[in-house]
């Protein structure tokens, strides 16, 4: 197969159908950045799990005078309870599940609240309004739920919290976004796939002399149609290199520009290296999905 030919007829046919290749790269394009944003936000939200897995506590709360808690009725937690507790912590079940075990008195919890809210505060708290804490840090966060079992109706603790918990509506709402993308992703391929196919078709109606005089000479079906398949090709392929540019610049832009400098809370974001491991994935579905509709589109025409 003389390779030359076979690019110039591919060329030749992008140039026929200019305006439909236009549109095939712009499908494409769209379609494949909602792609790559749906794997960039699931590569944030598994280092965002990883961080705050790896720092989040375990906070075993220790009743106070006025403490409402069902197991808080005699009040203020005795040493006795105290003891209780730790020894548990201490025990053969729990701490081999425990990598930090850090205790705090009412007198560190009082200075630690002034500190983060201020000395204004100081004439309205007092030490005995706060609770007497056990922060646990745990080598599998996963496995919060022993430590909360362990704890939840004992005398003298008013309540055990996984801190963990409370980033899980963010995790959520971030899975809910990753979906979304990835729906809308799939019925744009879907679009990009039909499309690649039409102009396909469209091309080698144009070209049905052509063709049928090459039928006649013993052209090769694999000759015909491989400068068909290198139209949808190229056309996807130029999609994809925008779509990757997209996700570089989004990525550069509005996660490294704006976003780090802006949203003081989470401190692990995806980077412009997360980015370029994307776009080769990108490259890869677009080629894969434009060789083969356009591979079906022109055997099914020239079966017609």
């Amino acid at each position: 197969m003389r390779v030359g030919l076979v690019l110039s007829e591919a060329l030749s046919g992008l140039r026929r159908n200019a305006s439909m290749v236009i549109s095939v790269v712009l499908v494409t394009f769209v379609s494949l950045t909602f792609v790559g944003a749906a794997i960039l936000m699931q590569m944030q939200i598994g280092q965002m799990k990883d961080y705050w897995a790896d720092r989040a506590q375990v906070a075993i709360y220790m009743c106070t005078a006025i403490s409402q808690a069902a197991t808080c009725t005699d009040g203020v937690a005795t040493p006795e309870q105290l003891a209780e507790v730790q020894a548990r912590l201490d025990g053969p079940a729990l701490a081999p599940l425990i990598r930090d075990l850090r205790f705090e008195d009412r007198e560190q919890a009082y200075a630690n609240v002034i500190e983060l809210l201020g000395e204004d505060y100081a004439s309205v708290i007092t030490p005995e309004q706060l609770n007497e804490t056990y922060w646990i840090n745990l080598i599998d966060q996963g496995q919060s739920d022993v430590i909360i079992e362990a704890f939840t109706g004992m005398q003298g603790v008013e309540e055990v919290q996984d801190q963990l918990q409370y980033l899980e509506p963010l995790f959520s709402a971030l899975t809910v976004a990753t979906y979304i993308a990835v729906g809308i992703a799939a019925l744009m391929l879907v679009a990009a796939v039909l499309l690649i196919a039409t102009t396909i078709r469209l091309s080698a109606y144009a070209r049905r002399r052509e063709l049928g005089i090459m039928r006649l000479v013993g052209a090769s079906n694999r000759f015909i149609q491989t400068p068909f398949i290198l139209e949808g090709v190229f056309a996807a392929l130029l999609g994809s290199l925008l779509a990757g540019a997209a996700i570089i610049a989004g990525v550069h832009f509005g996660v490294d520009q704006y976003l780090r400098q802006r949203v003081d809370f989470v401190t692990t974001w995806v980077s412009v290296a997360d980015a370029w491991v994307v776009v080769p994935i990108l490259i890869l579905i677009g080629i894969v999905l434009a060789a083969f509709s356009a591979g079906f589109a022109i055997r099914r025409w020239l079966r017609a």
